[in-house]
């Protein structure tokens, strides 16, 4: 699988629709339905094995689930690395090289890091310094993988959330950042703002209040994240079905 091809699918006239997964079977299912690419979630995978969302999951056992995906799969493997599993900057490139030799293509990198339950967003200057280390090392070593920065500040709730936000975005950039992954951002004078302020592909998450497909084209929007969206839904068909089983007795709905 290619880099190449993968940062190609982020200049498309129409935005790359991510399908997120969480293992083999949701991955198989999203290329049936005609998904170029998937992401994994290391939100849903944390939790479907019993861990609280933020790097709570051990790296071993997040990178053998991501492992196994990319693996089996028939298109392209983006990996959620969160923060990079370690504050120190060449484990993460490991964390990286371990995800590059599975056959991962790219990566989502947080700047922002989860204590006691809560999100906090880390300095600027450390998370630019991160995205250049981690460029500047890998081609060092004659590796590559596309680096979507993820900016938390609609997530931590920024007190100036599109000023930060567009700050933000200059510095990873000029750091070597592949992609601008900016999760909650609603207002269609945001996104126009942060797509107007940047040559990099702008990656959006969906949310109830978010713009209809045809607008986020419009507005030049180049990757639709789904999240835990469908793993959620799929949880709740879920539930339902075990209360029937449990409670109606009546089994025939199985068949």
């Amino acid at each position: 699988m290619s880099v190449e091809k993968f940062k190609k699918l982020h200049q498309m006239p129409e935005p790359l629709v991510i399908g997120n997964v969480w293992d083999v079977i949701s991955t198989n299912k999203a290329t049936d339905a005609g998904c170029k690419a998937v992401g994994t979630s290391s939100h849903v995978i944390a939790n479907m094995l019993g861990y609280e969302d933020g790097e709570n999951i051990p790296f071993k056992i997040m990178l053998m689930v991501i492992t196994r995906i990319a693996e089996k799969a028939k298109i392209l493997v983006s990996a959620d690395l969160e923060a990079g599993y370690s504050n120190n900057y060449n484990e993460i490139v490991l964390n990286i090289e371990s995800l590059i030799q599975a056959g991962v293509v790219g990566i989502n990198l947080e700047d922002s890091f989860v204590k006691d339950g809560k999100r906090h967003l880390m300095p600027s200057e450390k998370a630019a310094e991160k995205i250049a280390y981690i460029k500047k090392e890998l081609k060092l070593k004659g590796l590559d993988i596309f680096l979507n920065a993820r900016i938390d500040t609609y997530t931590t709730k920024h007190e100036n959330t599109i000023e930060e936000t567009l700050t933000r975005i200059k510095k990873y950039e000029a750091a070597g950042a592949d992609g601008i992954f900016v999760p909650l951002i609603e207002k269609e004078t945001d996104i126009k703002k942060v797509v107007e302020s940047t040559d990099l592909p702008l990656n959006i998450f969906l949310t109830p209040k978010l713009l209809n497909y045809e607008k986020l084209v419009k507005l030049g929007v180049k990757r639709i994240s789904s999240g835990d969206k469908i793993f959620v839904k799929n949880m709740e068909y879920l539930k339902e079905n075990y209360m029937k089983l449990e409670k109606d007795k009546n089994f025939e709905f199985l068949f």
